[in-house]
């Protein structure tokens, strides 16, 4: 179901009266579809901005999909909602005269925030995951930490020269994302039967297994594209 809002389309919720309340939960023979859909799409087609950023992230952690480089991406994909946050409560006090002008912006707000807070929540189950894993300091913590600060310094530019711009190269991120965990539960065929356990299955959802879980992820990316990509089709939503 899609949520109404005086901004437009906001990421699924499971109510539509509030469209910003928890996310969309699929059942394990609906996301067994999704996959199948995500698998089946085709990607869309990168920016320069994209490319760039999804090279370098294989050069540095490898091209094979590891849970390590995957904590990497949500680390970064949180970054672009930060952004657009933080600009948008700029604007929410230059507009305080404007009552109505001002409630809009802070929908964008309140949007950006929901949106952030799913990715927090791949990124805590993904934690969850590798706590008993070995790692690299420099490696795993101190680079993707400078990775995200480049990203969100080139998603907060984009947004002030132009909303559209730093919306397509998050939609570019996120279709890239939904493809990378359809062919990462492709490549584990044993978390069919690995059941999942966590520490926030009452804020994100149970499911029956690691794979259901990767597989909801995966779909929650795909929620997050579509909404960039609404956006950039209704600029006006952002620039009036």
């Amino acid at each position: 179901m899609e949520a109404e809002d005086t901004q437009g389309p906001v990421t699924r919720a499971v109510d539509a009266r509030e469209p910003f309340g928890p996310i969309e939960r699929l059942s394990h023979d609906q996301l067994i579809d999704e996959h199948k859909v995500s698998l089946g799409s085709p990607r869309r087609h990168y920016s320069v901005s994209a490319r760039l950023l999804f090279t370098l992230i294989d050069r540095i952690y490898g091209e094979p999909r590891t849970l390590g480089k995957f904590r990497v991406l949500e680390l970064v994909a949180r970054v672009p909602y930060q952004a657009w946050e933080n600009v948008a409560y700029v604007a929410v006090t230059h507009t305080a005269s404007r009552p109505r002008l001002a409630r809009h912006v802070f929908q964008r707000v309140r949007a950006s925030r929901f949106e952030q807070d799913n990715e927090q929540w791949h990124l805590l189950i993904l934690e969850e995951l590798l706590q008993d894993a070995s790692e690299s300091f420099v490696r795993d913590r101190v680079v993707p930490q400078v990775l995200a600060f480049a990203y969100y310094q080139l998603s907060w530019f984009l947004f002030a020269l132009r909303p559209v711009w730093s919306y397509r190269l998050n939609a570019d991120f996120e279709d890239h994302a939904e493809h990378e965990y359809a062919l990462l539960v492709e490549e584990h065929p044993e978390w069919e039967h690995t059941k999942f356990e966590s520490d926030v299955v009452t804020e994100y959802g149970s499911y029956e297994s690691l794979a259901d879980v990767f597989r909801q992820i995966g779909y929650d990316e795909r929620l997050h594209r579509v909404e960039s990509e609404v956006r950039m089709r209704h600029p006006q939503l952002t620039e009036r």
